[in-house]
């Protein structure tokens, strides 16, 4: 039997981690990639899934984890790029170069990503690429730019490609996270693990009724 393999690109301790649990219980092989792998491990071996280090910045590394993955676990059918880069101050202050490397890592690292996916699931006209978005994907915040400008990118390539690919068998989907994730779940306080079983809900939707964006918040966040 064909094990179902899941890669998540800028795994931590927080959604992208809850939504490796949530793959692994529904039976995928996951791998999680991030830069610093020494912090990973122990995180996904407490789960069971598989380390690999990634520079979200480069897009060659993220070319050759995908190879790399491809080896050890087989093709990925889900992926999910959670990594974004912030750089704050007003207009006068920002440093172009800095603002030139986190719009870097955010968007082309995003673009790198689907592609790479791309290529694995359109011969096989299948497969989910997911992107983790933020208020900033859709609303811009005052010294916060650099921020918006990536994030708005990665929203305009989720909606792109969700138009590309759909016709392919492929869902593309974007969450807007509208809100801080917390830790303790009560009174309804949006949690990773509540996020990641809405990202598990639009993995399973049906092809006649899939969602490209959910805007994702507690009922008790403002908007």
């Amino acid at each position: 039997m064909t094990i179902k393999v899941a890669l998540i690109i800028g795994t931590g301790p927080g959604i992208s981690l809850s939504f490796a649990k949530a793959l692994i219980a529904a039976g995928y092989a996951v791998a999680v990639a991030s830069r610093d792998v020494t912090k990973l491990k122990p995180l996904a071996d407490s789960i069971g899934a598989h380390a690999f280090s990634v520079d979200a910045s480069a897009v060659d590394d993220i070319q050759t984890l995908f190879t790399r993955v491809d080896q050890a676990l087989g093709e990925p059918e889900v992926v999910l790029f959670n990594p974004s880069a912030r750089v704050k101050g007003d207009i006068l202050s920002l440093d172009p170069q800095k603002v030139s490397d986190a719009v870097h890592i955010t968007a082309i690292g995003a673009f790198a990503t689907a592609q790479a996916a791309s290529k694995r699931m359109i011969p096989k006209n299948h497969g989910a690429i997911f992107f983790t978005g933020a208020t900033a994907s859709v609303k811009g915040f005052a010294g916060s730019a650099a921020f918006a400008m990536g994030k708005f990118a990665v929203r305009g390539l989720a909606q792109s490609l969700a138009r590309e690919l759909s016709p392919q068998g492929i869902h593309v989907a974007h969450f807007v996270i509208d809100g801080s994730v917390k830790s303790d779940p009560a009174h309804d306080a949006m949690t990773a693990d509540a996020i990641a079983q809405t990202y598990m809900a639009i993995l399973n939707q049906p092809k006649a009724a899939w969602t490209w964006e959910l805007e994702i918040r507690s009922k008790n966040e403002t908007f």
